[in-house]
């Protein structure tokens, strides 16, 4: 296993993390209008959570999980191995749908969902962190 660049990533990850903290804007309204906060805090969520997908394809290669159908795939095979749980697969999911949006903008970004993402959901991070760390230590 992989593990010196599985946590490179995390490296990274928490290096966005920390970037996005700085800029973040806790007023929608302000979120809104501020331009270049907004579009940095789209980047930085989306290599933050293509450095998760990442770590995710890694894995399924090294322990040879299988060639996945597509990136939902990766997530279940994940589950079904008891690397993540049910709500990690779940959490893994929306973070692969919101990716997809900020990069090839399948439909316009939805300010609120983003802005609701960077107040309420970063901790999704730490939470996969802890997942996969807890996966490696076994």
């Amino acid at each position: 296993m992989d593990q010196e660049r599985i946590l490179s990533k995390f490296d990274k990850i928490e290096t966005y993390l920390e970037e996005l903290e700085k800029i973040k804007v806790v007023d929608l309204e302000e979120y809104k209008r501020s331009i270049k906060d907004k579009r940095a805090s789209e980047r930085l969520l989306q290599i933050s959570v293509e450095n998760v997908l990442d770590i995710c394809n890694i894995l399924v290669s090294e322990l040879r999980l299988g060639l996945p159908s597509d990136e939902g795939d990766i997530f279940q095979k994940l589950y079904k191995k008891k690397i993540i749980s049910r709500d990690m697969k779940n959490i893994l999911i929306n973070m692969k749908g919101l990716r997809n949006i900020l990069v090839h903008r399948y439909g316009e970004i939805d300010d609120e969902k983003v802005h609701e993402v960077l107040t309420d959901n970063l901790e999704d991070f730490d939470k996969f962190k802890e997942e996969i760390i807890s996966f490696l230590e076994k």
